[in-house]
């Protein structure tokens, strides 16, 4: 039996140029229990400040574990099942946003891609809110670790 190629790690660069590509990850957060919740979910990288913001609403379960223990970490797969990447370190939660435009809200609105934001003075105003109905926040995982690697397998 031959050895395949060993995976190669990716450079500091090249994970956060991954994590800023794709727009779907796995959190990991930790139960009570000390094993991990995992959810797909859609996020932004901010390669300057290492942060991956998620929307979500205030009565998730992922928010409950990040308000007990703020650890967690993200998972990307790369361009093919061969690469990925993971950002680590501890979460925030915002405050729930309360009011249409209040900081949260602009915030959640900032996380939309261009091709996605409202289009008129007026669908931003309903797309506000309707954040405040849904109860969103922002959870902002500040990575202190990234980690990854990537397996060269010619086909």
């Amino acid at each position: 039996m031959t050895q395949g190629p060993a995976p190669r790690p990716l450079s500091d660069e090249a994970l956060s140029n991954l994590l800023g590509k794709q727009q779907f990850g796995t959190l990991a957060t930790v139960k009570r229990s000390g094993h991990p919740h995992l959810t797909t979910m859609v996020y932004r990288w901010d390669p300057e400040a290492r942060i991956a913001r998620f929307s979500t609403t205030a009565d998730r379960v992922k928010v409950g574990h990040l308000r007990r223990d703020p650890r967690a970490a993200l998972h990307v797969q790369g361009d093919d099942v061969w690469s990925f990447a993971v950002a680590e370190g501890e979460a925030e939660v915002s405050e729930i946003t309360t009011v249409p435009g209040d900081a949260v809200g602009r915030e959640l609105l900032g996380m939309i891609p261009q091709a996605g934001k409202p289009e008129s003075p007026e669908s931003e105003e309903a797309f506000l809110e309707q954040l405040v109905a849904e109860r969103r926040v922002v959870v902002r995982l500040k990575a202190d670790r990234l980690y990854g690697a990537a397996l060269d397998v010619n086909g």
